[in-house]
C-alpha cells in the first residue's frame, strides 16, 4: 500500500506554506513545499547567469542541477550541490524568476522525480500549484487554498525582510505572477476537478487546518 498523499495548491500568499506546516504536523508525516524546488532553480539560473529561454543552454543547466531537501530541527532546508541556499530563494525577483521558468516543460520534467520519489516512501503533505493536478492526480487527499489578493499580498510584504517594500509593487507583481500561473500552457494552476477548495481570507490558519483535518476525518 502506498503512503498517503495530501496536496495543497493555491497561488502565492494564499497561506499555504504556514498551512500545511501546521497540517503535516498534526498528523505527523512530512511537509513538503515544493515552490521551494522551483526558487531552487530559479536561484542558480540567476546566480549562473543562465539563458533559460534558451531551451538548450536550460537542457544543459537542468542535467547538471542537483537539488535535495534536508530536515533541520522541523525546518525545511534546500541544497544545491550539498550547499545551502534556503536564505537565499525567498527574494520578489526570485519568486518572479520562478513563476516564468516553472512554465517550461524541462523545468517542470526535471522536478517531476524528486517529488514523486519523496511520496514512494513517505506520507506527506505536498505544496504547490500543480500537485493534485499533475503530480500526484491520484491524492488521497486534494485542497485548493484561496484567498484574496490584497489579503495574500498584505501577507507577502509583512513576510518580505527590510524596509526598502512597496505594498503596491507586491500586490502588483503577485497579479502579474496569479495571470502568469493560470494561463501557461505547462500545468497551469487550477484546483483539481476533486479538490476541496477553502478560501483563507478571513480565516485563521488553525481555522483552516480545523477545516482540512474534518474532511480528512469524515473522508
Amino acid at each position: 500500500m502506498n503512503p498517503r498523499v495530501i496536496t495543497i495548491d493555491g497561488p502565492a500568499g494564499a497561506g499555504k506554506t504556514t498551512i500545511s506546516k501546521l497540517l503535516s504536523k498534526k498528523l505527523g508525516c512530512v511537509y513538503v513545499d515544493t515552490g521551494v524546488l522551483y526558487r531552487g532553480v530559479a536561484y542558480e539560473i540567476q546566480r549562473q547567469g543562465i539563458d533559460w529561454e534558451n531551451d538548450e543552454a536550460l537542457d544543459v543547466f537542468l542535467k547538471n542541477l542537483d537539488l535535495n531537501f534536508l530536515m533541520e530541527n522541523d525546518n525545511l532546508v534546500l541544497l544545491s550541490s550539498g550547499i545551502d541556499i534556503t536564505n537565499f530563494i525567498r527574494t520578489q525577483s526570485i519568486s518572479m524568476l520562478a513563476s516564468s521558468s516553472s512554465a517550461k516543460p524541462q523545468v517542470r520534467a526535471a522536478l517531476l522525480d524528486i517529488q514523486r520519489n519523496i511520496a514512494k516512501t513517505k506520507e506527506a503533505v505536498f505544496e504547490g500549484r500543480d500537485m493534485g493536478t499533475v503530480i500526484f492526480p491520484n491524492a488521497a487527499y486534494k485542497f485548493f487554498l484561496v484567498a484574496d489578493l490584497s489579503v495574500r499580498a498584505k501577507r507577502r510584504y509583512d513576510e518580505m525582510p527590510g524596509d526598502s517594500k512597496d505594498i503596491n509593487i507586491v500586490q502588483k507583481e503577485m497579479k502579474i505572477r496569479d495571470r502568469n500561473d493560470s494561463q501557461r500552457q505547462s500545468a497551469p494552476l487550477k484546483p483539481a476537478i476533486d479538490a476541496i477548495e477553502i478560501d483563507a481570507s478571513f480565516l485563521t490558519i488553525e481555522q483552516v487546518v480545523e477545516k482540512m483535518l474534518k474532511c480528512i476525518d469524515n473522508a
